[in-house]
């Protein structure tokens, strides 16, 4: 079955973010989203304050932009989570955006070749390792972590173009893909993950997380194309949906289709009811998704 899940968007101030843990908790939503977008809200941070207000919610982060991040601190506070919220946590990292990587003079000559460094160290740390190694970005001489997780956790790893979405499949345990995939897309996707996992000889699961721009409502497809222009994607065909629980449920089952191992539902930055629309996903949606 398909898991399903939430993002809370940063367009919300953070003291929004309680009641919708706790509407989440309530509710049984599987994952609730977080994002480190600049410059509104920190990922780390709010994953932590989520975690602590809940008891079984799985809570990601999808993504950490690793200009931004020395390897070591963001391990040190992978671990520490992992350690605090066994099992609950999904972080991922990635380029993040390259104008608001220049805005704060983080910007990558080559984000491919950093994210493949941050990926392999991290991992390494979080398997417990001690690691050195002196790559173009990523710098590290006999750094361990003195309390790795009990257990390996997964490194997830956002991505678009080929040669990213390629990387994942050599170098992270699962793939975030964003709301300008389509079901078409997630097929090249899987596609391109499969090569790079065939050519780094990896084995095992790797799970695909994809967002899915979700209005519902009586104008919920004006708010869907609203945004979709917003963002210069309002002619891509297949991108979004707009409607009622089945017409969520047949979206979500089309990207599920495609290879999506979890689909989480984007509400529209201007969603007037956050938590209604966590609610709509557990009471209406996914009663259909069985």
């Amino acid at each position: 079955m398909t898991t399903l899940g939430v993002v809370f968007r940063p367009q919300l101030p953070p003291e929004r973010l309680r009641a919708m843990v706790r509407t989440a908790e309530d509710a049984g939503l599987a994952e609730l989203w977080l994002w480190e977008d600049c410059f509104l809200e920190s990922g780390i941070a709010a994953a932590a304050a989520a975690l602590a207000w809940s008891e079984r919610l799985r809570v990601g982060v999808g993504l950490l932009p690793v200009p931004l991040r020395n390897v070591a601190l963001t391990t040190m506070e992978a671990a520490t989570l992992h350690r605090l919220f066994p099992d609950r946590v999904m972080l991922g990292v990635g380029h993040g955006v390259q104008d608001w990587m220049g805005q704060v003079g983080a910007r990558a000559e080559s984000p491919v070749t950093l994210l493949r460094e941050h990926l392999d160290a991290m991992r390494a740390l979080l398997a417990g390792e001690r690691v050195t190694t002196q790559g173009r970005y990523v710098r590290l001489d006999g750094v361990a972590l003195d309390w790795p997780p009990a257990s390996v956790p997964a490194v997830y790893a956002g991505a678009r173009g080929p040669r990213s979405l390629r990387l994942t499949g050599e170098s992270a345990d699962g793939t975030i893909l964003d709301a300008s995939t389509t079901p078409d897309g997630v097929r090249r996707a899987r596609q391109l993950i499969d090569e790079g996992r065939e050519s780094a000889g990896r084995t095992g699961t790797h799970r695909v997380v994809v967002y899915l721009l979700t209005a519902t409502g009586p104008d919920a497809e004006a708010r869907l194309r609203a945004e979709l222009r917003s963002e210069g994607k309002e002619d891509v065909a297949g991108l979004g949906v707009a409607g009622d629980a089945e017409d969520v449920a047949k979206a979500v089952r089309r990207l599920a289709e495609a290879g999506a191992d979890t689909v989480v539902l984007q509400p529209t930055a201007d969603e007037p009811d956050p938590e209604g629309f966590i609610r709509f996903v557990t009471d209406e949606v996914r009663p259909l998704m069985s």
